[in-house]
């Protein structure tokens, strides 16, 4: 969508000839910049004509430009890991409802969380879905918004007919009408328009102000109610296996039963949401537990083999080049040796009360390597735990005992990594005309203005080239990205 221009263009005039009133030329430039500067700052650079003005009105409407079309959106949440698993499941989910999947960006990690669903406590989709849009307008306005599309090699994905992607940007821009190109600026009067479009258009999209038919539905349920399904023939609407137990629903007030949802049934052409131009879910992230899914259950589809294929397909995305070459020159560069990969996660959630099991399966090993030589063992570590803190620890250990084990590290201040964000950045300016015809959103002049932090990113190529082997840690969904970047041999 074009938005007005900052200042008009120069018009030319011609040469007027001399005049008694030598000062007239001088009088006339100073107050056209004077009508110039006056229209700067009374005109926003956004066309007015369509912006949601009031939620009873104009945000509650379709925008024209998306007449046609019909798209998903979701939630993301907590860690990159997370995040990557939602993604996956949002490209199934988008393939069997026959929708365009919005991309959102990668979030900072944990600026939004779920809670727990084993528990039966976590945000309502609503507010999950406002918290996010909020931050996601946070990364744009701090010039640090990095697409899930940056960071991951798509190319398979969108060369499944199957599969339609757009950027939240390009979304946004469409359905909010805001010019994104001008969403980091500084001027004042733009933040604070763009601010009030964020929160209606925000509120309207979250569900905050109810469905409306035909264009926006905001799916309610969450893994405290449901568990989605397709084509599991008889379990639509049964009750699942994993309930709360009676102790946590006295102790909690919880009244929520599972069941078993088949999501084209519910969700697609012949549901109240299937005419819809926006289907928002919440979080999708899922995960087993007792015997159960936690949101979704969907491995595989007996009758559909285009979905299929496709479940096959997002088993493992890549990172892309970028990053998955960064990783390999590590390696042969900085570490020149065979090596191993210990991914240590040591200070985040549950994983800070259980050191000891976490350095147990890493000593073993170590004790191994060491026995069959050559030393000393190298060994690239991958830790949330600063090195300073590293002294009265088993790391600490390893460090001091040089003459069996040579530690690597990688750090945000790295060239490697400032050089690959570069390399990043400039590919994405190279191909996107060519992004453009593949649905992914053009390069905006805010993304070139930050270089984006890859370190864990190709922090986790590194631990794919682990020839002595991977060491990760128990429940972590980043050990098991990285067992899956083995699994697929990508430094090969």
């Amino acid at each position: 969508m074009e938005s007005f221009p900052f200042f008009p263009k120069p018009t030319r005039w011609k040469k007027r000839p001399s005049s008694k009133y030598p000062f007239y030329p001088a009088a006339l430039f100073i107050t056209s910049l004077i009508l110039i500067f006056f229209f700067y700052i009374t005109h926003n650079p956004i066309s007015t004509s369509t912006l949601p003005v009031s939620r009873n009105s104009q945000s509650a409407l379709c925008p024209q430009e998306t007449l046609g079309q019909k798209f998903l959106m979701y939630a993301p949440h907590s860690g990159f890991s997370n995040q990557l698993s939602e993604f996956k499941n949002a490209v199934l989910m988008a393939a069997v409802l026959n929708r365009t999947l919005v991309v959102p960006p990668v979030l900072d990690h944990h600026a939004v969380a779920l809670g727990s669903c084993p528990k039966f406590r976590v945000l309502s989709p609503n507010q999950l879905r406002l918290s996010v849009w909020n931050h996601v307008f946070e990364l744009i306005r701090n010039l640090r918004y990095v697409s899930m599309s940056d960071i991951l090699d798509l190319s398979k994905v969108i060369s499944d007919s199957s599969v339609r992607i757009i950027d939240f940007r390009d979304f946004v821009s469409k359905w909010c009408g805001v010019n994104m190109d001008f969403a980091c600026s500084r001027y004042s009067e733009l933040q604070s328009s763009l601010s009030k479009i964020s929160t209606q258009c925000g509120s309207a999209l979250s569900g905050n102000d109810g469905n409306v038919r035909d264009c926006i539905y905001a799916v309610e349920e969450d893994c405290r109610t449901t568990v989605w399904t397709y084509q599991n023939d008889g379990e639509d609407g049964m009750l699942d296996l994993f309930q709360p137990d009676e102790q946590l629903k006295k102790k909690k007030n919880i009244s929520f039963i599972r069941r078993r949802r088949d999501v084209y049934r519910a969700l697609g052409p012949d549901s109240e949401a299937g005419s819809a131009t926006v289907l928002a879910f919440g979080s999708l992230f899922t995960a087993p537990y007792k015997g159960s899914e936690s949101n979704i259950d969907i491995h595989n589809a007996p009758r559909d083999n285009r979905v299929q294929s496709l479940i096959e397909k997002i088993e493992f995305l890549p990172f892309n080049p970028e990053i998955t070459s960064a990783g390999k020159e590590f390696s042969l560069q900085t570490i020149k040796a065979p090596f191993l990969c210990a991914q240590l996660r040591l200070l985040d959630g549950q994983f800070k009360n259980h050191w000891k099991s976490t350095f147990t399966g890493l000593r073993e090993k170590l004790e191994s390597l060491k026995q069959k030589g050559p030393l000393p063992v190298h060994i690239f570590v991958m830790t949330d735990l600063p090195s300073g803190n590293w002294t009265e620890t088993y790391l600490g250990d390893l460090a001091r005992d040089s003459r069996n084990f040579k530690l690597f590290t990688l750090n945000e201040e790295d060239e490697l990594v400032r050089k690959s964000a570069t390399r990043l950045v400039t590919a994405r300016q190279r191909t996107k005309s060519q992004s453009a015809s593949k649905n992914l959103d053009e390069l905006k002049p805010c993304d070139s203005q930050t270089l984006p932090d890859l370190r864990l990113y190709i922090e986790e190529s590194i631990c794919g080239c682990a020839s002595l082997g991977f060491v990760g840690t128990a429940g972590s969904t980043i050990a098991e990205s990285i067992t899956l970047i083995r699994k697929h041999r990508v430094c090969l």
